[in-house]
């Protein structure tokens, strides 16, 4: 009796000209239907070609050492994914018709773990600023409900009413995809004005899924092309695991915004929305400081993300992260770290290259309810450029509704952190740890939406390449009530 399905058994051929795609689809499907494994033939080169199919992997995988081409210049449907790792029980409804902020528990019995996404569209959360402005997304969560009705990751928002839910069964044993060496053949998608996400991808929706040792290349591309999603992209579940994976930071490439201006379009190799529980294990990539390369992640509505010895481009949260988010021992280059959202935020033993160490993203109001901790961490200012470096860079001067009241973090601790700001102005004194928010010498007359400043600041081992003292801000007038130690207010 088979007990390994290959994709050769299917029709693949694996000489990296004939379009296998078809023979892998069918190869996942009996796996799927059998319960079996499936393994690629390690020398083997498969083309993914142009149709518009997607591979649906429901059992362990082990593409090891094969290689695959995803030719991207002429394609049926440029949104289709190619594999998605999907869990075999179906999504369920939930009778909830409310929920609190920071709730525990529900009371339901459930036959086991559910991923669950609610929503409300009554109201607009996440109302974005800038050049890619918009009017918000609907208020929405994501969190574990255990069996028992106990919830496991906070609960963000107030729900007076829920106007969509969907539960995702958890399953209880862990699906595995190892190896593969992936090259996409970059798009050249001509389009002036807008986005148009290419995701000729891997999308995982199944949760328990651990990713190990995929790598991914981008080649071909020109000056004419358009973005891409994320080549592992993550869409509602949870704990899910990347490791030992490599990618490529994207070409960047412009359109004109929502503001009818240019702006750089974001273009990623991994993407996560509405997970709970995502870690990044010992991953890293290319193009780290290369400026003309996109961050290479993005995420929306995630809870508790863990980045552990990695080496990345960036690591993002646009429309927020709750819960933890912590970064240990990894390397962030050039478009470093950006957070929004609510919870405790940690840099640990790690090295950043951002022009900010922590940029709050201003676009969605520079907004963190909870705290901040840097510890024991190195910081390049702008990957070493002449600049007048600002620890955290904060933007909101409270004339723009985001949805919800914004602030900086509550508290910051900084114990041990080396500046390496030996490139820096003529007239440079040292670094500010924050930038105004106001973004002027003075305030707003009227402020609708009020920005609410830091309450405590410690700073403890913080040493500068220049020998320049580490100064609060270049406009002091907001921290009148800061409660600082080891820095003069």
């Amino acid at each position: 009796m088979e007990s390994i399905v290959s994709y050769e058994s299917f029709g693949a051929v694996g000489d990296g000209v004939t379009d296998d795609l078809t023979a892998l689809c069918k190869a996942h499907e009996h796996a799927n239907a059998h319960s079996l494994p499936v393994a690629a033939r390690p020398d083997a080169t498969y083309h993914l070609g142009s149709r518009a199919l997607t591979a649906v992997i429901s059992t362990n995988t082990d593409w090891n050492t094969a290689r695959f081409t995803v030719d991207d210049t002429e394609v049926e449907d440029h949104k289709k994914s190619l594999f998605e790792v999907r869990s075999r029980h179906a999504p369920v409804q939930l009778p909830l018709s409310h929920l609190e902020r920071d709730q525990k528990h529900i009371a339901i019995k459930l036959e086991c773990d559910y991923h669950v996404l609610v929503e409300n569209d009554q109201r607009r959360i996440y109302i974005r600023r800038g050049l890619n402005q918009n009017s918000g997304v609907p208020l929405r969560d994501c969190f574990v409900l255990r069996r028992d009705g106990q919830i496991e990751s906070p609960i963000d928002w107030h729900y007076d009413a829920i106007t969509r839910i969907e539960a995702r069964p958890i399953e209880d044993e862990k699906l595995v995809v190892r190896g593969g060496v992936f090259t996409t053949v970059a798009n050249r998608m001509e389009q002036e004005v807008g986005y148009n996400y290419w995701a000729r991808n891997i999308t995982v929706t199944r949760s328990n899924t651990e990713i190990v040792g995929l790598t991914h290349y981008v080649a071909g591309e020109t000056a004419v092309g358009h973005p891409y999603s994320g080549f592992l992209s993550l869409q509602q579940c949870a704990y899910i695991t990347l490791r030992d994976c490599f990618a490529s930071g994207h070409k960047i490439y412009s359109t004109l915004g929502a503001a009818g201006k240019p702006v750089n379009m974001g273009s990623y190799d991994y993407n996560a929305n509405n997970v709970v529980g995502l870690r990044m294990v010992d991953c890293r990539m290319n193009h780290l400081t290369d400026r003309t390369r996109w961050g290479v992640i993005g995420s929306n509505f995630c809870k508790n993300i863990l980045l552990e010895n990695c080496e990345l481009s960036r690591m993002d949260t646009h429309m927020g992260v709750s819960g933890r988010y912590d970064i240990r021992g990894c390397t962030l280059g050039h478009m470093g770290l950006n957070a929004i959202g609510r919870g405790h935020l940690t840099i640990e033993d790690s090295t950043l290259y951002g022009s900010a160490l922590v940029a709050f993203r201003r676009d969605y109001g520079s907004t963190w309810e909870g705290d901040l901790h840097i510890r024991n961490s190195r910081w390049i200012p702008a990957c070493g450029d002449p600049i007048w470096p600002h620890l955290i860079n904060v933007s909101n001067d409270g004339t723009h509704d985001f949805g919800y009241p914004c602030s900086m973090p509550h508290s910051i601790e900084i114990d041990g952190l080396y500046i390496d700001d030996r490139n820096h102005p003529a007239d440079y004194t040292g670094p500010y740890i924050f930038t105004n928010p106001a973004g002027t010498d003075s305030q707003p007359v009227a402020q609708p939406h009020p920005y609410t400043p830091c309450r405590t600041l410690s700073v403890r081992n913080v040493q500068t390449a220049s020998q320049r003292p580490l100064q609060l801000t270049p406009d002091p007038q907001w921290a009148t009530n800061l409660i600082a130690e080891g820095v003069d207010v």
